[in-house]
C-alpha cells in the first residue's frame, strides 16, 4: 500500500517536474478562447496548489486552471522541465537519453520514439504504443495511431511575430517596447531544458535566444502566431493525471469497455506468457467485453457476455471510448443559441444543485437569480456562458429558461416580434434612479427618440454616459433605433467608445443584425474595421451569425474582407483564419447567385487580390443586374 508521506513525495515530484511544461487545452476545457483557441500554446509558470496552476499562454494571457478532479490541460511537451529516461534513445532520430514524453512501441521488442517522431509518424502507424510520461511513472497503452485525429498546434514557432513578454529581462535588445521580431528556430535554453526557447530576430536586426518554457518563464508573447507540428491530441497526457490511483500502468480500470482489434496473427503472438491462446477466445474477436480484473503482472482479466473471463496481454485490447452527447438542451427539450436571451432560475437551493459540475454555485451568484440575461456561449457539454448583471457566469443549461431566440422571437410566438418584445421592454421600464444616463440609456434601448432628446437637454446629461457597461449609442445600435441614433449623434455621441468587451457601436449593429443603423454610423465616421477584445470586427461578427444584410452593407461600404480574428488552427477552409472562410456556408443559403460568387473571389483573392477584383468585375458585368 502506497503510504501519504510517499504520496505527498509523488505530487511534489510532479509539481517540480511540471513548470516549464509546454501545455494545450484539455478534455474538460470550459474557458472560451483564453488560450487563442484549439491546439494553443502555452507555458506552466508554476502551482498553486497540488489541483490548481497557472498558466501563461503565447498570446500573453495567464490564468488559472484545474490539474485534479477536473483537467482543463494536456501536456505537449514536458522536454522543457528537463524530464529524461536515462538509458533510452529515440530509434529514429537517434535523440539519447529521450527528453519530455518517452512513446514505447507495445508490438516491438525495446523500440522507442521521442515525441516529435511519434507525432511525426514515425515507425507503424498501425502499432500500439506505451505512453511513459516520466522515468518510473505507469505506462498507458494507446490505441494505434492510424485511428486517431491530429490537429496543428500554434504558438511561439518558427515564423512567428513576437513582441517582449511578461518575463523579459533584456532591457530594449527587441529596440523598445511594443518592438517585433521574428521567430527563427525553437532551441534549447540549456542542456538539462531542450526546446525551452526561440531564437529570435528583431526588426531592428538584433538577434538573441529568448526562454519559453525554462523554468516556467515567458520572455515572448506572440503577436501573429505560427503553426507547429502536428501532434495526436488525445495521445497527450492530461496534467496532473499522474496522481495516484487513477489508472493501471496500462491505462486500463475496472468496468473499462475493451476490444481486440489487432489481426489475429499479432494477438496470438503477443499472447505469448500472458495466459496464451485457445480456440475458445475466438468469441473475443469482434466482440466487446468488460474489464473485471487486473492481476499481479498487470495483465488483464475480460469477461465477455457468454460468461467467459480471458486473460490478456493490455498490448492486444483497446479500451472502447464511450461517446459523451454534447449537448445545449435542458430536460425539457430547451435549444439555445448564442445571443438567445435566458431568465436564471430563481429557486436558490434547486439553482445550487443544478449546478452541481456545471461550473458550480458561488454566493456572488445570488444576484442573478431570477433575472434576465445573454448566452454568450455554449461549451461542448451544453454548459452555457451567460452574461446577467453585468458579469459572466458558467450555468447549467436546466437553470435557465429561454425568454428570447438570438433572432428576436419569442417561444411560443409564430409572429416574430423583433428582441424588444413587450416582455422584453419591461427590463427597460422598471423605476430608475434618478441617475440621467440610466435614463438615456435606458430610452435609447426602448426606442423612445423623444424622451431620449428630453433628457439630452439636461444640463447634467452626458451623451456618452455609461449606464450597465454601455453607452445610449450602443443600446440603440443593436435594437435598431435610427431616429434615436440621429439624435444622439446630433449631440455628439462618440461612435468608437468601447464597452467591456471593446465592442464599438458598429460591432453591436452587427449583433442585432441591423443593416441601416450600420450605414448611418459609417457616415458618422465610425471606423468598419475595428476590433474588439476577441479581435473580431463588425464583419466576424456579422458572418459568423449569418446576418447576411449586415455583410452586403459592410461589403458596399468598404469594409476590409480579410482581417484576421483569432486563429483558430481549425478551419473550414483549411488554414486561413478569417472568419469569412470559416462561416462562409452559413450564408449560402442566404445569399443570391452574385453574392455567392463574390463570397467565393473573396476566398480566393487570398491567393491573387488583383486578378479576382477582376473577375469580380467582369462578372457583375456579364450578368443582367435588373
Amino acid at each position: 500500500m502506497e503510504t501519504s508521506a510517499s504520496t505527498g513525495t509523488r505530487t511534489s515530484r510532479f509539481m517540480m517536474e511540471g513548470v516549464g511544461a509546454r501545455v494545450i487545452r484539455g478534455p474538460e476545457w470550459k474557458w472560451g478562447k483564453q488560450d487563442g483557441g484549439e491546439g494553443h500554446v502555452g507555458t506552466v509558470r508554476n502551482f498553486e496548489s497540488p489541483e490548481e496552476v497557472v498558466v501563461v499562454w503565447d498570446n500573453g494571457t495567464a490564468a488559472n486552471y484545474r490539474c485534479s478532479g477536473a483537467f482543463d490541460l494536456r501536456i505537449l511537451d514536458s522536454a522543457p522541465t528537463g524530464v529524461k529516461h536515462e538509458g533510452t534513445m529515440c530509434d529514429t532520430c537517434r535523440q539519447q537519453p529521450i527528453f519530455g514524453i518517452r512513446w514505447k512501441c507495445a508490438e516491438c521488442g525495446n523500440y522507442d520514439l521521442c515525441s516529435i517522431c511519434y507525432h511525426g509518424d514515425k515507425h507503424h502507424l498501425r502499432h500500439k504504443f506505451y505512453r511513459i510520461a516520466t522515468p518510473g511513472s505507469e505506462r498507458v497503452l494507446l490505441e494505434p495511431r492510424r485511428k486517431t485525429k491530429k490537429i496543428a498546434i500554434r504558438g511561439i514557432f518558427p515564423g512567428a511575430r513576437v513582441v517582449r513578454g511578461v518575463d523579459w529581462q533584456w532591457e530594449d535588445q527587441d529596440g523598445g517596447n511594443g518592438r517585433r521580431g521574428k521567430v527563427n528556430e525553437v532551441q534549447d535554453w540549456s542542456s538539462a531544458s531542450p526546446r525551452s526557447a526561440a531564437y529570435v530576430i528583431w526588426d531592428n536586426g538584433a538577434k538573441n535566444l529568448y526562454r519559453v518554457g525554462f523554468e516556467g518563464m515567458a520572455d515572448l508573447k506572440v503577436v501573429s502566431d505560427a503553426k507547429g507540428q502536428t501532434v495526436y491530441r488525445d495521445h497527450l497526457p492530461l496534467l496532473g493525471e499522474q496522481g495516484p490511483g487513477r489508472t493501471g500502468p496500462h491505462g486500463l480500470q475496472i468496468g473499462d469497455q475493451v476490444n481486440v482489434d489487432l489481426e489475429l496473427e499479432i494477438v496470438q503472438s503477443l499472447q505469448h506468457g500472458h495466459g496464451g491462446w485457445t480456440d475458445g477466445m475466438f468469441e473475443c474477436l469482434g466482440t466487446t467485453g468488460t474489464v473485471v480484473g487486473i492481476d499481479e503482472d498487470h495483465d488483464i482479466v475480460v469477461s465477455y457476455p457468454s460468461g467467459n473471463r480471458w486473460t490478456f496481454n493490455p498490448a492486444v485490447i483497446t479500451k472502447v471510448q464511450i461517446p459523451v452527447p454534447v449537448t445545449s438542451s435542458s430536460s425539457d427539450n430547451q435549444t439555445f443559441a448564442v445571443g438567445d436571451l435566458v431568465q436564471i432560475c430563481n429557486d436558490l437551493e434547486k439553482i445550487k444543485l443544478l449546478q452541481r459540475g456545471h461550473g458550480e454555485w458561488a454566493d456572488a451568484m445570488a444576484p442573478t437569480l431570477g433575472k434576465i440575461g445573454r448566452v454568450q456561449q455554449i461549451y461542448h457539454d451544453g454548459d452555457l456562458k451567460v452574461e446577467v448583471c453585468s458579469t459572466s457566469w458558467t450555468y447549467n443549461p436546466q437553470a435557465v429558461t429561454k425568454v428570447a431566440s438570438s433572432d428576436g422571437s419569442v417561444p411560443g410566438n409564430s409572429s416574430g416580434e423583433r428582441f424588444l418584445t413587450e416582455l422584453l421592454k419591461k427590463l427597460f421600464e422598471t423605476h430608475v434612479s434618478g441617475d440621467v444616463n440610466e435614463e438615456l440609456v435606458k430610452t435609447a434601448a426602448n426606442g423612445d427618440a423623444c424622451k431620449c432628446e428630453e433628457c439630452l437637454k439636461r444640463p447634467e446629461a452626458d451623451v456618452n454616459g455609461v449606464f450597465s457597461g454601455h453607452t445610449a449609442l450602443q443600446a440603440a445600435s443593436q435594437n435598431g433605433h435610427l431616429e434615436v441614433i440621429k439624435i444622439l449623434l446630433r449631440y455628439k455621441a462618440d461612435v468608437e467608445i468601447e464597452d467591456k468587451d471593446g465592442d464599438r457601436a458598429v460591432h453591436h449593429a452587427a449583433f442585432g443584425d441591423e443593416p441601416g443603423v450600420m450605414a448611418l454610423l459609417a457616415g458618422a465616421g465610425a471606423d468598419l474595421n475595428a476590433r474588439n477584445k476577441r479581435r473580431q470586427t463588425a464583419l466576424h461578427i456579422a458572418v459568423n451569425k449569418g446576418h447576411a444584410g449586415v455583410v452586403r452593407t459592410l461589403l458596399e461600404l468598404g469594409c476590409h474582407p480579410s482581417l484576421q480574428d483569432v486563429p483558430t488552427g481549425c478551419d473550414v477552409f483549411s488554414d486561413s483564419s478569417t472568419m469569412l472562410n470559416g462561416a462562409i456556408r452559413k450564408l449560402l443559403s442566404k445569399l443570391s447567385d452574385v453574392y455567392i460568387y463574390i463570397y467565393e473571389c473573396i476566398y480566393i483573392s487570398f491567393v491573387n487580390e488583383s486578378v479576382n477584383l477582376i473577375r469580380i468585375g467582369k462578372y457583375l458585368a456579364s450578368i443582367d443586374r435588373t
